[in-house]
């Protein structure tokens, strides 16, 4: 159990790190530390921002 706790953070830790990065790919304009740390809720929850992560984490 704690393997999979960790694993999630780094998976977490890791889409924060690589959104904020490639922010400037994303139509998004603002906080990008708030949508960051908000990914996963809006990646599940929003279908514009689930886009907008995938461009974010390509870098184009």
């Amino acid at each position: 159990m704690q393997l999979i706790g960790f694993l999630l953070l780094i998976a977490y830790i890791f889409g924060v790190v690589r959104f904020v990065q490639g922010f400037r790919n994303t139509n998004f304009e603002g906080n990008k530390i708030g949508l960051g740390l908000l990914w996963p809720v809006l990646f599940v929850m929003n279908n514009n921002y689930r886009k907008n992560f995938f461009k974010a984490l390509k870098g184009s």
